[in-house]
């Protein structure tokens, strides 16, 4: 499979987390397809990128109908998500965002980290809990509180899951101090919690869920001072979006410092490929005899 000039492995393989040989081996005849409906000679980044978006997320939902309205909330969301990315301590580096629809997510923002990570710090920890808020603190600051959409559920769902990991597992409350109160909290039996076992006072789970909450919520205030101070940048970037649809990381910085992406290809040829056989039913055109020539009789 010939390579365009542009392929990254490390950038691909920093976003295959997991993947399994046959997982890696279904994303390379994904691209290559890709790259063959598109009438190109070479495999491009473009391709495997669009590829790994459908192995991990699903194909693109190109028959899903949002309105305009719809969209600018969905470009406002991830434009906050972004923003908030690029402003807080510790994070890894935003990779693209795209509103294109794909599976049960109207649109994302997509991180890479810069190497192989086995813990977090408190600064990551926080770090994530305010991109998370960045959606919605988005959406209430452009429409107002009472334009706000559900499509914040799965950052609230994934913020208040690591909030809790940090009070109960990982000993990051002072209120609470180095304790575990998770350890054989839920017996699993087929996926499925069967009992739950309560190892702390009543007392306690009460400033568990104070503390969840009081961290969410320190997320949540990050997150809108960063982007209330960057309201430029993320009006700057929800336009991006709307135009462009998917924005790489470097096209989102250079977005910001007022560079519109380019998008003209130069790998490939800019007339389309044509075949050498002609159409069925179809005769191949033959060439007009010389008209100073004239046939001559046989004697």
């Amino acid at each position: 499979m010939p390579l365009a000039p542009d392929i990254n492995l490390k950038t691909i393989a920093r976003g295959t987390p997991g993947f399994s040989g046959a997982d890696l081996m279904n994303l390379v005849n994904e691209a290559a397809l890709t790259a063959a409906r598109r009438n190109k000679r070479m495999v491009t980044q473009a391709e495997f990128e669009e590829a790994k978006d459908k192995v991990m997320m699903g194909a693109e939902r190109k028959s899903l109908v949002m309105t305009e309205e719809e969209k600018m909330l969905t470009a406002y969301h991830e434009g906050g998500h972004a923003i908030v990315g690029l402003n807080v301590i510790a994070t890894d580096p935003i990779h693209k965002a795209t509103i294109i629809p794909r599976g049960r997510a109207l649109g994302m923002v997509m991180q890479l980290p810069e190497r192989d990570k086995l813990s977090m710090s408190l600064e990551q920890m926080t770090s994530r809990l305010a991109i998370m808020m960045g959606g919605r603190v988005a959406e209430e600051l452009v429409f107002g509180r009472e334009k706000v959409t559900s499509g914040a559920a799965s950052d609230i769902e994934q913020a208040t899951r690591l909030a809790r990991m940090m009070v109960t597992r990982w000993g990051l409350s002072e209120e609470l101090g180095t304790v575990s109160y998770g350890e054989n909290q839920d017996e699993v039996f087929l996926g499925m919690s069967v009992s739950r076992t309560q190892n702390a006072s009543e007392a306690t789970v009460q400033k568990i869920d104070s503390e969840i909450r009081r961290l969410v919520e320190e997320g949540y205030n990050q997150a809108t001072k960063i982007l209330t101070e960057k309201r430029a940048d993320l009006e700057a970037l929800a336009k991006g979006l709307l135009e462009f649809e998917t924005l790489s990381g470097d096209e989102i910085i250079d977005l910001l410092k007022g560079k519109k992406p380019n998008r003209e290809s130069v790998l490939e040829p800019t007339t389309p490929r044509t075949s050498a056989v002609p159409p069925a039913g179809k005769q191949r055109p033959r060439p007009d005899p010389d008209p100073g020539l004239e046939p001559q009789p046989q004697a």
